[in-house]
């Protein structure tokens, strides 16, 4: 298998830059330098990684489009929100799963900013009857989804995401897995320094969590009924 050697070594100086500078006009004058130390070294990383991804897992997809694609929009939708700043300040990477082109579906995730570094594997905040179906299958294969959570694999994890204040419908407040059925995102997340951005070991360092963490990711695609 092809090394993994693509990384960001400008990238994190011009995330700087843009936080502060989110504007139009500063971003329409340095929009080249976006295209050459972010877009085109997030979409090489991309096209480097996806045997990598195939060999974890053929149903998740690496698409190096310029829009569409793995690399999320630098645009932020700024429609219902206070701040109408026009620019994300990070890169976020997403290799979505094929049977769902939302971010409910499990996924992939890689995300560099000026501060940090990190991946996450999982569902974040998924629609509410997936939630329902990750419960139900929670409940029904309590020592499996115990043994993937607390295991050696997820231990350089994470779990992230919100939690309900009461139990759900159908579940009871004594419930001994109730902290994991009151979930509202099954997403683990792993950090590491901001500099390994800049380092050819990235991709290195990324394939091995996304690898660990493939059991949590397979059990969530079985809850949904979709393939791993």
């Amino acid at each position: 298998m092809q090394k993994i050697t693509a990384c960001f070594p400008d990238a994190v100086g011009f995330l700087k830059e843009l936080e502060a500078n989110n504007n139009r006009e500063w971003f329409n004058a340095n929009k080249k330098r976006y295209e050459r130390e972010v877009r085109e070294p997030a979409r090489e990383f991309i096209r480097q990684f996806r045997p990598v991804l195939e060999s974890i897992s053929a149903y998740f997809e690496a698409d190096d489009a310029k829009s569409g694609g793995s690399l999320m929009r630098i645009y932020r939708d700024t429609r219902f929100r206070e701040d109408k700043t026009p620019y994300k300040t990070n890169i976020g990477i997403q290799f979505r799963h094929l049977g769902g082109k939302d971010v409910h579906a499990p996924g992939f995730y890689l995300h560099i900013d000026s501060q940090q570094l990190f991946v996450g594997v999982g569902a974040w905040r998924p629609a509410s009857e997936a939630l329902k179906l990750i419960r139900e299958r929670i409940d029904e294969k309590p020592e499996e989804w115990l043994a993937i959570v607390n295991g050696d694999k997820l231990k350089p994890f994470e779990r992230g995401g919100e939690s309900l204040k009461r139990a759900p419908k159908g579940y009871s407040v004594d419930h001994p897995l109730i902290d994991e059925f009151n979930r509202t995102s099954h997403i683990a997340i792993a950090e590491a320094d901001v500099s390994l951005a800049a380092d050819s070991k990235l991709g290195d360092w990324v394939a091995s969590h996304y690898r660990a963490a493939s059991d949590y990711a397979a059990f969530l695609c079985a809850a949904l009924g979709v393939d791993f």
